[in-house]
């Protein structure tokens, strides 16, 4: 899996690491092994801006998914799956509230939207079921256990 980062924030090339890790992780639990993901770091003023122009919400966020193939073509060969964008600032913010590290919440946000990417969705309840525990093995498999 081929990811192409860029970072429109402060982050360390170990934070960087984090992300990239996890999204390779979760895409190859959804059996995409081959393809690229594109990872926008940036703050709460610049992820507002992009869900403002794409989603039509004039509001910041933690992280949006922006998934450019249907879920049965992951396991056909080389994809583009899509688009990570993930706040930084947000991200501080919600591992200070929930007591636990950047790292864990980075990995979790970059779990979570290439969880996206992959078809995964959380609109009823057996959706989300399905997603966070996915979500959970995967951190889990990592070393980013709650």
């Amino acid at each position: 899996m081929e990811i192409f980062f860029e970072s429109e924030a402060d982050i360390s090339g170990e934070l960087q690491k984090v992300i990239e890790d996890t999204v390779i992780e979760t895409a190859s639990a959804c059996g995409a092994r081959e393809g690229e993901v594109s990872v926008t770091v940036t703050d709460d003023a610049g992820i507002q801006e992009i869900n403002r122009e794409y989603r039509g919400l004039d509001a910041s966020t933690d992280c949006l998914s922006f998934p450019q193939y249907e879920r049965a073509g992951a396991a056909e060969g080389y994809v583009m799956l899509g688009d990570v964008v993930i706040s930084l600032e947000t991200a501080r913010r919600q591992a200070e509230e929930y007591g636990h590290s950047i790292e864990r919440e980075l990995a979790f946000l970059a779990a979570h939207s290439t969880l996206h990417l992959c078809g995964y969705d959380h609109e009823t309840e057996a959706d989300e079921r399905e997603m966070f525990a996915r979500q959970e093995g995967i951190l889990d498999k990592l070393g980013f256990r709650r």
